[in-house]
């Protein structure tokens, strides 16, 4: 299913970072208890608190220092007063070591994310900014996750040496079972080297239509125009 109806829906990630023990204890926390202070956040349409897996690769094994907030919202001023005066962001902000935020606007987004599609296309994509923001996401149906995770390393491994990459990272709302991914790239034909010249992703693409690994699957792209806080620029 693609959405063409426009809007200004502004779709936004945070990374978060936990350099100790202790704040990485509390950032666990955090995926219960920041429910309360979204369930009633202005122009908040859609969010999802998401861990993280190790950086090697898209791999199974939780990477416990790193956390994500994936947010959609009615326009960017709604979601500038949230990020930036909210008692849960100023909470972030002194528990971590890095927090890390991208603003985007959606371009295309078929499939769905716990039964809807929550991206809109975005009333004014801006032709001249050539980053690309990539999210996937996917329920792996239990009797397929052996299958799936055999194939992964496989699968990603083209990501690893792409210079037209810019960070990416597994994450998602349950281990294992319910996954995503977040990328960013330097422009389109970076991605359609990937997308299009990769053996490996082409094989994993026919294994997923072969092999019906997938209970409910996303693609969405994005444009990134404006960015808070530092990057993670480790691939």
């Amino acid at each position: 299913m693609i959405k063409y109806s426009l809007s200004q829906q502004i779709t936004t990630i945070s990374f978060f970072r936990y350099p100790r023990f202790s704040s990485k204890v509390w950032g666990f926390g955090m995926m219960q208890f920041a429910h309360g202070h979204l369930a009633n956040a202005k122009g908040l349409q859609f969010y999802k608190l998401m861990g993280s897996g190790k950086q090697d690769g898209f791999n199974p094994y939780p990477d416990w220092s790193t956390y994500s907030l994936l947010m959609t919202w009615e326009n960017e001023q709604m979601a500038d007063d949230f990020i930036q005066n909210s008692a849960l962001y100023d909470a972030y902000r002194n528990k971590t070591e890095k927090v890390w935020t991208i603003y985007m606007k959606n371009i295309i987004a078929r499939g769905l994310w716990s039964g809807k599609n929550p991206f809109e296309t975005h009333v004014a994509i801006d032709e001249k900014l050539p980053t690309l923001a990539v999210i996937t996401r996917a329920t792996i149906r239990w009797r397929k996750l052996r299958e799936f995770w055999k194939y992964v390393p496989t699968s990603s491994r083209p990501l690893a040496d792409n210079k037209g990459l810019i960070y990416t990272k597994g994450i998602g709302e349950v281990p294992i079972l319910q996954m995503a991914t977040f990328s960013l790239w330097e422009n389109e034909q970076a991605l359609k080297d990937f997308a299009y010249h990769s053996p490996e992703h082409h094989r994993a693409i026919q294994k997923t239509r072969e092999l019906n690994w997938y209970k409910e699957e996303l693609f969405s792209r994005f444009q990134p125009y404006r960015e808070e806080g530092e990057r993670f620029l480790e691939k």
